[in-house]
């Protein structure tokens, strides 16, 4: 039995992993790593797989990052924890500080949770608590877009709208009101990117001019939505909603979990729009990939609707017991060093042309009805007809057979259904971005030339998808 075989079998006697029906590894073997390096990761048979996916997008600097290591080593011999309320630390200013500075102007005040999705549980509780504390009770519902994708706690199920991640949980979700994406894949032949989304937000416009006075806030993934597949729009459409959620007074909470620190082609996907939002949620990159931690920034005029007597109860009386972790602070910090000191973000732009040059050709592809890209995101969605963009059944996953056998050939790509996309380390090399593309035109020959290979059952929802 070799190595990698005898950690498999002690798994499964004992894990339960996150996104996966366990059934699947009946047959598709789990890869258990040993270690990681720049953009490899080696399992305990030697074998090494290029992280194309960032490790689900927060590797931004690579595996075992020296710089990053060494932060945290040394945090760890001070102070590895201690509690927020009542206490402070160093590393925690520090990042609060840089954070402030960084982000866009008017966002002046920094909440940590531990996660992604609770950090987009907190902006929705300051909104609504917000609009509770100023005597607007009757501001307790969110605006949402189609597709999209904010968590997996409930009410950042609520403003979500993938079905596989919400359907069976339905009873327990807000009531929340969805408006159509931007999202310009669907645009018509001919239009471009700008106008289909200036286009789509008339829908967002009568949602607010009819509902505004319920509404507390909108909540939107800036100009990708990720776990919907990497559906990509213009920022046109955030300039729009900044102007029109002042109007109606509405928060605006951008959710750039997956998509800030660099990932957009800017450091923050808002700069794009030249907008500042009323709650900026951060988290994946924010480490570098290492700690879990979330950050949201808001704005001085929010942090003040709270600031009173305790008998007034009016305090944001929400926690977790990690929230501020001096070791998550500390990778955090060495992240924001290596943006700052490696011009990262125009490094990145000559990176986001191989990507695009590399992948040119299968735009051509008998099977592929687009490939799209927002700076170091790219996408490639695999069809089964190009023109009518008829998309495969997702009981087909034929994203599965492209991760299969991306794997034979020594990289990690995990499609989102039957979309094929690179969210690479920044650390990536030319020479390793080319690989990554041929090994996705080969996976992609694979999974597109096989028929109909499965009995399709009625009654899923058509957007109702495999995530990958």
């Amino acid at each position: 039995m070799s190595l990698n075989d005898s950690w498999m079998r002690r798994d499964l006697a004992v894990l339960w992993h996150p996104c996966t029906q366990m059934k699947d590894h009946e047959q598709l073997p789990l890869i258990p790593i040993r270690r990681g390096e720049g953009v490899w990761l080696e399992d305990f048979d030697g074998k090494r797989y290029l992280d194309a996916v960032s490790s689900w997008w927060v590797n931004v600097f690579g595996h075992a990052n020296p710089r990053i290591n060494q932060r945290i080593k040394d945090q760890l011999d001070q102070l590895e924890h201690v509690m927020l309320a009542g206490f402070s630390h160093q590393p925690v200013v520090e990042l609060s500080e840089r954070l402030v500075a960084l982000t866009p102007p008017g966002l002046e005040r920094v909440f940590y949770t531990d996660n992604g999705s609770t950090g987009i549980e907190v902006a929705l509780k300051m909104s609504f608590h917000y609009w509770r504390n100023s005597g607007r009770l009757r501001k307790q519902r969110f605006v949402t877009l189609t597709n999209s994708y904010h968590g997996e706690t409930v009410a950042a199920m609520s403003v979500g709208d993938v079905a596989l991640f919400t359907d069976t949980y339905k009873p327990l979700l807000l009531d929340t009101l969805k408006v159509p994406s931007p999202d310009c894949y669907l645009r018509p032949e001919g239009m471009s990117w700008e106008d289909h989304s200036r286009n789509m937000f008339a829908h967002m416009e009568q949602t607010l001019a009819e509902h505004h006075e319920e509404v507390a806030a909108v909540i939107v993934e800036p100009l990708i939505q990720g776990a919907g597949g990497m559906r990509m729009y213009h920022p046109i459409y955030l300039k729009l909603l900044r102007e029109a959620c002042d109007r109606y007074e509405v928060h605006l909470i951008h959710d750039e979990i997956a998509v800030g620190f660099g990932r957009t082609g800017t450091m923050f996907a808002c700069e794009q729009a030249g907008i500042s939002p009323d709650f900026l949620c951060l988290s994946k990159a924010l480490t570098g990939g290492y700690l879990p931690m979330a950050a949201v920034l808001t704005t001085d005029r929010l942090y003040q609707a709270f600031y009173d007597d305790y008998s007034t109860l009016r305090a944001f009386l929400h926690s977790h017991t990690y929230t501020g972790n001096p070791l998550a602070c500390a990778a955090a910090l060495a992240t924001l060093d290596i943006f700052a000191e490696d011009n990262v973000i125009e490094a990145n732009k000559a990176l986001a042309a191989r990507m695009a040059s590399a992948t040119a050709h299968l735009a051509e592809h008998p099977h592929v009805a687009e490939v799209r890209q927002t700076g170091m995101a790219l996408a490639i969605e695999m069809v089964q007809d190009k023109a009518s963009k008829t998309a495969y059944p997702w009981q087909e996953r034929r994203g599965l057979q492209v991760y299969q056998h991306a794997l034979e050939r020594g990289a990690l790509l995990r499609p989102l259904g039957s979309v094929v996309y690179f969210l690479p380390p920044y650390t990536i090399t030319p020479e390793q971005i080319d690989f990554l593309a041929e090994v996705a035109s080969e996976g992609i020959d694979i999974a597109t030339r096989a028929a109909v290979s499965v009995a399709l059952q009625p009654g899923a929802p058509s957007n109702f998808h495999d995530p990958g």
